[in-house]
């Protein structure tokens, strides 16, 4: 099998950071997925799906809304599942990218075990070039352990059920704490100095919502005085930062992505889907 694996220098190049970093910006990244196709797109995704997302709803606690915004940001509805071969992603990133070669030796154990356990052709599966698999693009890690059979056909395919992907993507969020009928993130404006205690201390929720207004920050939503929280700041350069305070389904969110902004720019497309729906 290995014999006929191929090292993909592009994938390397797709990984590797740049030698000096670019600056984050939050409207930069935020234009890529709140485009009227994308948003379009999910509209018409959340109707010819809207069946399964409502059992997928109900049964893990996950707004339907949320569920169309991530597989709209991963692949634009299917559309784009990458063009590697998994096997080259895997093996490149495990032999030859030292920075995280352990983790990527860990997803190329789970690809093969995967591989071995649904019958599948090892060297023909195609995905990202980190190795991500599918409509919603789970590494194998996360196939394994979350996708599900919401189709009823006896196992799990996330290339090619949309039911499957969509039940998947909720279950993955449920596993991981989401908390059902509870808010994500409300947007936030900050005064002072002391709101930077929160921001330095991370997207995990770690500081009570009651507290908020002692370190400056004031929130445009309400919840429970004693819910979990962190402040999020997205930085443009240039301009000012915008911000959220993020509750627990936020962080929710990130373990996704790993990515503040990510997680931001699910919820955004996810309230624009919403909003432009009208069930037919």
């Amino acid at each position: 099998l290995f014999s006929r694996a191929r090292f993909q220098p592009a994938i390397i190049k797709a990984i590797t950071p740049p030698t000096e970093a670019r600056a984050k910006s939050w409207q930069a990244y935020r234009a890529l997925f709140l485009t009227p196709q994308r948003i379009e797109a999910g509209v018409e995704f959340r109707e010819q799906q809207r069946e399964v997302l409502a059992r997928a709803a109900a049964l893990y606690g996950v707004p339907e809304e949320i569920i169309v915004a991530i597989i709209g940001v991963e692949t634009v509805y299917g559309r784009n599942t990458g063009s590697y071969r998994v096997i080259d992603a895997l093996t490149t990133l495990a032999f030859d990218y030292r920075p995280r070669a352990a983790f990527f030796r860990g997803e190329l154990e789970h690809y093969l075990l995967y591989a071995r356990d649904a019958g599948i052709d090892t060297l023909g599966l195609k995905g990202s070039f980190a190795g991500a698999i599918g409509i919603p693009q789970f590494m194998p890690g996360s196939y394994r352990r979350y996708a599900v059979d919401m189709d009823g056909d006896g196992r799990p395919d996330l290339s090619g059920s949309f039911a499957d992907a969509i039940g998947s993507v909720a279950n993955f969020l449920k596993s991981h704490g989401w908390e059902a009928d509870q808010p994500v993130a409300f947007a936030a404006q900050v005064q002072g100095d002391h709101y930077r205690q929160l921001v330095d201390a991370g997207i995990k929720p770690a500081y009570r919502y009651g507290d908020l207004a002692q370190f400056g920050v004031n929130v445009s939503g309400e919840t429970r005085a004693d819910a979990p929280c962190a402040l999020i700041e997205l930085e443009t350069p240039g301009e000012a930062s915008e911000y959220l305070v993020g509750l627990t389904n936020f962080y929710v969110l990130t373990r996704y992505n790993r990515s503040s902004m990510y997680a931001a720019a699910v919820l955004e497309l996810a309230q624009a889907v919403k909003s432009a729906y009208r069930p037919k």
